[in-house]
Parts: C-alpha cells; sequence; structure tokens
C-alpha cells in the first residue's frame, strides 16, 4: 500500500467520475499528501444510537442542523456534532482514504472521527466534530477541516457496497 501525492490526485481528478468533485477551491484544497474537505452543515445530536452485532438492529441518532448566522458564522459549545461536507468522494476499487483533523482544527481545542472511507464508495461523507475546548470554537461554512489522505492497495477490491453508498448525494 501506498500514499498517492498531490500529482497522483490530480490526475485522478481529470478521471469520469472524478476522485472528488464540488469542491470549492483546488488550489487550497490540493495538498501535498492529500485533498482538504470543507464544512458544508453541522448537526447536533439529537437521540441515542444503537449498534450490535448486525445491522439489522442499528440504530442511528437523529440529527437536528443547525443554521450558520448572517456572516456565515457558527459557535458551537462544548460536545458532540455530525458535520458533513461540501465534497463529494468517488474512490476507485483499488484506493481507499483515511480522513485526519486539520492541525488548525486541533489547536483550536476541537477534533474529527472519522471512519475508514472503503475503496469503491462514492458519497459526500459524515463526520463527528468533537469540540473540547470548555470555550467553544467559532466555525465559518466553508472552512477547510479535515484532510483526507488516499492509499493504493494491493489489489482491486470488490467495492464498499454499504448503506452510505450515495450518501447526502441527492
Amino acid at each position: 500500500m501506498s500514499t498517492l501525492s498531490h500529482d497522483d490526485i490530480l490526475a485522478l481528478m481529470q478521471g469520469m467520475p472524478p476522485l472528488i468533485e464540488c469542491f470549492l477551491d483546488m488550489g487550497a484544497q490540493l495538498q501535498t499528501n492529500g485533498f482538504d474537505l470543507s464544512l458544508r452543515s453541522v448537526s447536533a445530536l439529537v437521540s441515542a444510537g444503537k449498534l450490535s452485532l448486525d445491522n439489522r438492529n442499528r440504530v442511528i441518532s437523529e440529527q437536528n442542523k443547525l443554521d450558520f448566522n448572517s456572516e456565515g458564522l457558527l459557535h458551537l459549545p462544548p460536545g458532540s456534532y455530525s458535520i458533513t461536507y461540501n465534497e463529494i468522494v468517488h474512490l476507485p476499487k483499488n484506493i481507499m482514504a483515511l480522513g485526519l483533523s486539520r492541525s488548525s482544527l486541533l489547536r483550536c481545542g476541537a477534533s474529527l472521527h472519522t471512519a475508514v472511507w472503503d475503496a469503491g464508495y462514492s458519497g459526500r461523507s459524515e463526520s463527528l466534530l468533537v469540540v473540547y475546548n470548555p470555550l467553544g470554537l467559532d466555525l465559518e461554512k466553508n472552512a477547510r477541516v479535515l484532510q483526507l489522505v488516499f492509499s493504493t492497495l494491493t489489489g482491486e477490491s470488490q467495492g464498499y457496497k454499504g448503506r452510505y453508498q450515495g450518501e447526502n448525494t441527492g
């Protein structure tokens, strides 16, 4: 497995479908070792969730979308939130991705918790934002919050076929 470089990512952006679409600023978002994802929306978690051995009994926490103010800002007190990104990711069957909080977010006392972006996944992802700073966090709409790092697999996979395929794209 190897990590894709700036040029590798750029080449995949030219494909059909492109590796990433709905990005805001290629020059700002394309990095040496990945691609920054930006903030589309923030939601508060308003119910308990449930996980079990299989997905028949899975219950995902309900969410209430929070509104940015007229200046495009949102103040978040300490707590857990679900965020959705602007970008839609289309991973080939031989590439997976890991998401890491941008260091600026960490330095503000908050972090993103993500799962693996499986090879073959396509969609507009969500992540868990946890604000640890006791004074909270101010977020601007479209802020770059996460760097997605891409790795090639040793072979082609079957491709992701789970519940979240195509999420938040309609």
